[in-house]
């Protein structure tokens, strides 16, 4: 492909527009085009397209140069209360970041997508239990009746005045509000950040789950209603039963167990249609899903029925029944725990068999778990805070003392006993916590040796023969290139945690047998009073560390407004696990890509009439743009260009996501772009590397041909002894910034120069950019 030539003037042959995209760190528009004023010239305060104002500013780019920048970080951040649902959502989250974490089969996902939307379905339903579990069984059933744990408690004093069965019902209303409240959450994030208007009309179909390049990939405002629609079913369906499980054992009647039946065929009915494909073919322009009739009709059924089992609740009880637990909850948790068990293994082997199908090479970072493994967190996640908080309520109406049935509770407080299953939980957590806090300081031990040593070489590649007074800056370079190669040594981390998973779920099920942590200890081991209280105080230490985790959790997402390195640290994780859309749990927090990518596109196209476009993506913001280059129509991808900084896609994405974004799809991205794409990487980076060449000094690249030549690797720092012109020696930039970087701006330029100009167009007039 010819280079354009300048005309007289230093003018391009067309315009062209460098569109830099950000990443999770929310840099500003500012940030991003290095220019003190900019202007917004499309978009909206949640994400939008700035250049710098013209007039303001110096520029030695030729006339018709233009930068602009693509700013998308408000869609993740603002509102505090947007953040403090990173602690309520984050298990809908992880169960719905799953699923896009599959092997790459070539094919369909099988039966891992059907046993995500499964887990997910169960999460909903512990969410409705843990709510259960604080206002009808803690207060309701255990605390109202006894006086002491009303006393000096004006707002709960009110309930003694009522009836048993009228008390619990109105306490039913606390799970009810908990539902609705998810779903207006999701109903109005998707109204404010979803089904962008580009993509409307465009749905996917069955069959095509895993081609990202399929128009209306970032579309799934149906989806979502139709997965909403299905867990509202599914939360007010756990709720029924419990209500008539738990009038079953105090007053049978025929209405209670025909009501029981129902709510578990309706329950039964709603896993079925969760089996079914996310995405299915739509009737017609402009309509549902064929199957969205059939979930209407499941809702409004189990509406009904959740008021049956209400009304038929409020009904007072003469004489009233003997206190303890609320009868049927501890053994509906412990069931649906084991459902969970059962599922997560059926996942395990799923995902086994599919890696051993894979068509991608890049699962083997975690052996090809991925899936799994985050399943397992959201399970330990929902049940983790589950447990914190059933306890934390019990511990607080008790007056001090976190119940547990080995240790007395103290004069005059009432026997309050959540679940044993929440005990388990809380010590499965404390366990997973101390493993992986192990493992990742044992990986990182063992593997310090190995990793200085290719440390040691890059930096003697880079610096020979230092003066000695650059020896101690030599060996800050070698130690941030050994600390950014430990990404790559976390898979057996996540393994142990995956195990310790399995096994803290499988032994959670033990309370359907009535069996908790000192009980099953004295029947192995023949442990005594002593070390059965251990393992309670090892239980109660579970609950505390759990809570202290999700506050600061809470306190992380509430600094992450005034620390700019505290907001990376958070956006990190939640940026990524926000990316994909929902299509497991229509609760987890909003899809922004279905906005970013797009509008992004859009914009391409409309830019792209007037010449050329180099698409800029730095960090997750590489990600960004290539799914956006997979949505552009052919007709304009001969004037696009793809730079990429700092960038994830092999080494966090191809490996985590390999059937969305691996390498047949990495390579498909260059060829569309004709392999106009730049990939700058730095050793000291530990998020961004290569996509198709080798990470360490002698590898070959891992696709030959053009692909061979995308990545080009920065020297960084540029040196380890202060400059004649300077005080200190050049910084470390690790992962920002990479466009200040000379090297940068001749990646920019030869991509201009490679770009074919629009058909019919002019010289464009200067911008002052």
């Amino acid at each position: 492909m010819s280079r354009k030539r300048r005309p007289e003037g230093g003018a391009l042959a067309h315009e062209v527009v460098e569109l830099r995209v950000h990443g999770v760190s929310g840099a500003s528009a500012e940030e991003l085009l290095d220019h003190p004023v900019v202007i917004r010239v499309a978009g909206d305060a949640n994400a939008g397209f700035y250049r710098p104002r013209p007039g303001f500013g110096i520029s030695d780019r030729p006339t018709g140069f233009s930068v602009e920048a693509y700013r998308w970080g408000a869609l993740t951040a603002g509102a505090a209360a947007r953040t403090l649902s990173l602690l309520f959502l984050l298990p809908f989250m992880l169960v719905n970041l799953a699923a896009w974490t599959r092997p790459a089969t070539g094919g369909t996902g099988g039966l891992i997508g059907p046993l995500c939307r499964l887990l997910a379905g169960t999460i909903t339903s512990a969410f409705v239990l843990s709510l259960v579990g604080i206002s009808i069984d803690v207060v309701g059933w255990q605390c109202v009746p006894y006086h002491p744990c009303l006393r000096g408690r004006p707002y709960l004093g009110w309930l003694a005045h009522l009836p048993l069965g009228p008390r619990l019902a109105i306490l039913a209303l606390v799970p009810i509000a908990g539902l609705w409240l998810l779903g207006w959450l999701g109903k109005r994030s998707a109204q404010t950040f979803e089904a962008f208007s580009a993509s409307r009309g465009q749905t996917r179909v069955s069959g095509g789950e895993d081609q990202i390049d399929l128009p209306g990939f970032w579309n799934d405002a149906l989806v979502v209603q139709r997965l909403r629609a299905l867990h509202l079913a599914i939360g007010l369906g756990t709720l029924s039963a419990l209500l008539l499980a738990a009038q079953l054992s105090i007053r049978p009647t025929p209405l209670a167990y025909v009501g029981y039946v129902l709510s578990m065929l309706l329950l039964a009915v709603g896993g079925i249609l969760l089996c079914l494909p996310a995405r299915i073919p739509t009737e017609g322009p402009g309509r549902g899903p064929v199957d969205l009739r059939g979930i209407r009709a499941l809702r409004y059924a189990v509406i009904g029925l959740t008021v049956l089992a209400l009304t038929y609740t409020a009904v007072p009880l003469e004489p009233e029944p003997p206190r303890g637990q609320l009868p049927g909850y501890e053994t509906t948790v412990a069931s649906l725990v084991a459902v969970q068990a059962g599922l997560l293994v059926a996942l395990v082997i799923t995902t086994l068999h599919q890696r051993r199908r894979s068509s991608g090479r890049h699962g083997a970072w975690i052996s090809g778990l991925t899936a799994p493994v985050i399943a397992a967190a959201a399970i330990a996640a929902g049940y983790g805070f589950s447990a914190a908080l059933v306890y934390r309520v019990a511990d607080f109406l008790d007056r001090g003392d976190i119940p547990n049935p080995v240790r007395p509770n103290p004069p005059g407080a009432p026997p309050l006993e959540p679940p044993v299953t929440y005990r388990w939980a809380a010590l499965a957590g404390l366990a997973a916590i101390l493993v992986v806090a192990v493992a990742t300081l044992w990986r990182s031990w063992t593997t310090r040796r190995r990793r200085r040593r290719l440390a040691d070489h890059i930096v003697g590649r880079d610096f020979p023969g230092p003066p000695a007074e650059a020896r101690s800056r030599r060996t800050a370079v070698r130690e941030a290139v050994a600390s950014s190669a430990f990404t790559e040594q976390l898979g057996p981390v996540f393994i142990a945690f995956l195990v310790l998973s399995l096994l803290g779920v499988a032994t959670a099920a033990l309370d359907l047998l009535g069996i908790g942590p000192s009980q099953l200890s004295s029947r192995l081991f023949g442990t005594d009073g002593t070390a059965t209280r251990n393992l309670a105080l090892l239980t109660d230490v579970g609950i505390y560390v759990i809570g202290m985790i999700a506050l600061g959790i809470l306190l992380l997402g509430l600094l992450s407004y005034r620390s700019q390195g505290t907001r990376r640290t958070v956006a990190v994780l939640w940026d990524l696990g926000t990316f994909w859309p929902r299509t497991v749990h229509p609760f987890a927090p909003p899809c922004y890509a279905e906005r970013a990518v797009p509008e992004l596109a859009k914009r391409i196209v409309g830019l792209s009439h007037g010449g050329g476009v180099i698409l800029s993506g730095h960090s997750h913001g590489s990600v960004i743009a290539a799914a956006t280059l997979l949505q552009l129509p052919p007709e304009v991808l001969p004037r696009v260009a793809l730079l990429t900084h700092g960038s994830p896609l092999h080494r966090i994405y191809a490996r985590v996501c390999p059937a969305f974004l691996g390498d047949g799809v990495l390579t498909e991205v260059g060829e569309r772009v004709g392999w106009r794409w730049v990939n700058l990487w730095r050793d000291t980076d530990p998020v961004g590397g290569p996509i198709f060449s080798g990470h360490w000094p002698g590898d070959r690249p891992r696709t030959p041909g053009p692909a061979g030549a995308v990545d080009r690797r920065l020297r960084d720092p540029r040196g380890i002894t202060v400059p004649e012109d300077d005080t200190v020696p050049p910084p470390i930039d690790g992962h920002w910034p990479y466009h200040t970087d000379p090297t940068y701006e001749a990646a920019v330029r030869e991509l201009a120069g490679r770009l074919e100009p629009a058909a019919g167009s002019a010289p464009a007039p200067a911008t002052g950019a």
